[in-house]
């Protein structure tokens, strides 16, 4: 579970730091950062739903 956690508050710093980067016109810092965001939050969700919660052992 703590995996799902720390891979959740990844994405959603990725995602502020991408909204951020747009609004600033930093088209390579947002790639990056929503590239982050798309990856470890797709990570974080297939994780919750292969290990449920709470997680089963």
């Amino acid at each position: 579970m703590g995996l799902v956690i720390i891979f959740a508050l990844v994405a959603v710093l990725a995602g502020i730091g991408a909204w951020s980067a747009l609004k600033n016109k930093n088209i390579l810092g947002f790639v990056f950062g929503a590239g982050s965001f798309v990856v470890f939050g797709g990570f974080a969700l297939l994780t919750l739903i292969n290990s449920g919660y709470p997680a089963v052992h």
